[in-house]
């Protein structure tokens, strides 16, 4: 179950009434687009797509020699996988992200890797971001050296189903590969198999995953009193002229999460609107109870221009109980809790102590953090980003920034 809690924000209940006609407005417009080439809402159907879940359990069973695989690819096609892999892995096989071109860690990598027990999975949906295919065209060559021609047993491709260079390497070379629906972006991925193939070697429970995630998508297509992410999204737009917007998760497992939920709403809605305007706000990431060390003496104190969301589990999944010791009386308060009611209350003291600061901050309660719930989550992040997109007057599917950029790096290469 996920739920919100705006305790401390006590307009909102008459906010969300004023705003109904907006909000019913903005997700009707949404919807309305749904199955037009270009509007870029397959993501809203992945959690029913049972065939590729299919497909891909299939290539799973079929290669139980993997020990290590290599995810390579950038932004929206390794922060998902990355992030629930962290949380969720069973161990059993050992994963390593290659996102980034730095040449000292890639080295280190290579060296310590068998590539007899090694499968390489290449992830980009164009074919042709430039770090991803430097990485890729390392490891080809690595694998080659040592393996000869059994090479491509060891590499999978994700990308378009249709176009591109690695679709159409792919091809040429017979491997194993598995589509990004075309109608889905990289940052709205994570549930393709950008993020499933990699998280079924990860032995994660795919099925709870997706049930989450239909979970959220029936909760944003009801009544508007049970909208979750028409509520969410309000609470962002409300707030716009806060120009940072943080995103606290209170969950170690959870930990590369915020990294995910920042490409997801920066990359989406910091654009320019229909009139022209600069719009956005920045998000910034946080883990609870670290950052009370850190950035929350920030948060409280510091100037009015955020909003806070945090994340809080509301039950464990496994729990630990703190134990007593002789002589140390200055844990006498700890002794004999749970670990995670020390966690609940360091959340809650934070929910709080940000509220008394005048601080404007909300909470999603996540009943655990589990597959299904985490799953719930996902999709329902990408719902209000879809619909602050309407909100705001932008395109949340594309990224024109981006692609300057890459334009730019092939510019300064050739």
């Amino acid at each position: 179950m996920l739920r919100l809690d705006t305790r401390f924000l006590p307009g909102f209940g008459e906010a969300l009434r004023q705003n109904t006609p907006r909000l019913l407005e903005a997700r009707s417009t949404l919807l309305a687009r749904k199955g037009e080439p270009g509007a870029m809402l397959g993501w809203l159907d992945l959690p029913e797509d049972t065939e590729t879940l299919r497909l891909i359990r299939r290539y799973r069973e079929a290669n139980p020699w993997v020990e290590d695989f290599v995810h390579i690819g950038i932004g929206g096609s390794a922060l998902g996988p990355k992030a629930l892999e962290a949380a969720f892995g069973d161990g059993r096989v050992r994963f390593h992200f290659v996102d980034h071109v730095e040449p000292e860690p890639l080295r280190a990598l290579l060296a310590r890797l068998d590539p007899g027990k090694t499968l390489v999975n290449v992830v980009s949906k164009s074919g042709a971001t430039a770090e991803t295919l430097a990485a890729f065209l390392l490891f080809l060559r690595w694998l080659e050296e040592a393996l000869g021609e059994g090479w491509r047993r060891h590499v999978a491709v994700t990308t378009d189903p249709q176009k591109g260079p690695l679709r159409a390497f792919a091809e040429r070379e017979g491997l194993a590969s598995f589509p990004i629906p075309e109608e889905v972006g990289g940052r709205f991925s994570v549930l393709s198999p950008v993020g499933l193939l990699p998280l079924a070697f990860a032995g994660v429970d795919l099925e709870a995953l997706l049930a989450g995630a239909r979970k959220a998508n029936a909760q944003a297509q009801g009544p508007l009193e049970e909208a979750l992410p028409l509520h969410t999204a309000l609470l962002q737009d409300l707030h716009r002229e806060r120009p940072i917007s943080v995103f606290m998760v209170y969950s170690e497992r959870l930990k590369h999460l915020p990294f995910w939920f920042v490409q997801l709403h920066s990359e989406s809605l910091g654009k320019r609107d229909r009139e022209g305007r600069r719009v956005g706000t920045t998000a910034l990431p946080a883990l609870g109870p670290q950052d009370q060390h850190a950035q929350v003496q920030l948060f409280r104190e510091g100037p009015p221009d955020k909003l806070i969301a945090l994340v809080i589990p509301e039950h464990p999944v496994e729990d630990l109980e703190i134990p007593k010791a002789e002589g140390l009386e200055a844990a006498a308060y700890l002794q004999g809790k749970t670990f995670h009611r020390l966690l609940r209350a360091e959340a809650e003291a934070t929910y709080q102590a940000l509220a008394e600061a005048d601080q404007r901050v909300y909470a999603l309660y996540l009943e655990r953090v589990d597959p299904y719930g985490v799953g719930w989550l996902l999709q329902h992040l990408m719902w209000q980003t879809a619909l602050l997109g309407e909100l705001w007057g932008v395109n949340a599917f594309d990224q024109p920034g981006v692609e300057l950029g890459k334009a730019l790096t092939r510019a300064l290469l050739g």
